[in-house]
């Protein structure tokens, strides 16, 4: 079965085709105009999905060599993201289902993140401990089944990826900061300047960024009195990545060791970090398999978005994967 898909719940337009569990294609339209303002603005990325979503919908179909004819699934992101971006994506996704008298499902964003590490896989291996971790979310599951998590712990103020954006604007680099942060710390010394870790009194899986933001912001306050010209970027970069990293890490492994599970997925724009992966790949050699997605679908893709839906659809009991929007929109039109 192909299942059609749409994700726009940020600054990314995509759609995507899979074939079962497979990839047919998987467009990806990114917003870096927001670079010119520091981050993103709501409405001008609502607009910019408007005059794109038509051309990636049409380039997702002749990349997989298919027709609306052969689409049996469709499925959007629901939320969480921006509310202009989400609307664009879920209504052109719900129009295109109900004028081709296919089903439609909407699809929860993080949930999407948290399987993304198995695109392509027609069995996921549970149980398993996972780390979804991006620009806007900093969660901790506890994965038993397809219908079966449980959230362990999650960021109390910023998310990792919001704090390497926020630290990126403090050293004077352009947004998004994460990538440029990661690259700069490659060749910098991580023991430059210690900053503290993610630590919550009696919350051992929860997070919290804000504490090392501010701590950096202070120390480039009293050390380069705001001129950013004279900031070691490198040995920067790599201290602070490294107090960001530490947590992230440390906190998931904690949680698979208290449950006794040797599987942990890794996911979300910051999975793509080098730091991040490297570490967790050292646990290994201890006997943990670790999972992360390929690159391509770490950050925000429909291919996550697709998958998702195809695998609701097939581990639903027979006769109740019904959607409910779809029959109204049907009896709204007499169909």
């Amino acid at each position: 079965m192909y299942t059609f898909a749409i994700e726009s719940s940020c600054d990314e337009t995509s759609a995507a085709i899979l074939n079962n569990f497979e990839v047919c294609s998987n467009i990806i339209s990114s917003q870096l105009f927001h670079k010119d303002y520091g981050g993103i603005v709501p409405e001008l990325a609502s607009r910019a999905h408007i005059r794109t979503i038509d051309k990636i919908v049409k380039a997702s179909f002749v990349e997989a060599n298919l027709s609306p004819l052969d689409i049996g699934l469709v499925a959007a992101t629901r939320g969480p993201g921006l509310i202009g971006s989400l609307l664009v994506g879920f209504n052109f996704a719900k129009g295109f289902a109900v004028s081709n008298n296919i089903p439609f499902v909407g699809i929860n964003h993080i949930e999407s993140h948290l399987v993304s590490c198995f695109i392509g896989k027609a069995e996921i291996e549970f149980p398993f401990i996972s780390l979804v971790v991006s620009g806007g979310h900093t969660i901790l599951f506890l994965v038993s089944g397809y219908k079966d998590y449980i959230v362990l712990g999650q960021t109390q103020d910023d998310a990792a990826g919001e704090a390497f954006d926020k630290v990126a604007k403090m050293l004077g680099l352009e947004y998004p900061g994460g990538p440029l942060i990661d690259k700069l710390a490659s060749i910098g010394n991580e023991n430059y300047h210690k900053f503290p870790g993610s630590v919550i009194k009696g919350r051992p899986y929860d997070f919290s960024f804000s504490g090392i933001k501010t701590s950096v912001l202070y120390y480039l306050r009293k050390n380069f009195a705001g001129d950013t010209s004279k900031i070691p970027l490198n040995d920067l970069c790599a201290s602070f990545q490294k107090a960001v990293v530490g947590s992230l890490v440390s906190k998931t492994v904690s949680a698979a060791n208290d449950y006794g599970i040797k599987n942990i997925s890794v996911s979300g724009g910051v999975s793509a970090n080098s730091r991040l992966r490297n570490e967790f790949m050292k646990y290994t050699s201890n006997g943990y398999k670790v999972f992360f997605p390929e690159k391509i679908y770490s950050t925000d893709n429909a291919a996550m978005i697709g998958y998702t839906a195809y695998l609701k659809y097939i581990h639903s009991p027979a006769g109740t994967f019904n959607n409910e929007l779809l029959k109204r929109a049907f009896a709204r039109f007499g169909s």
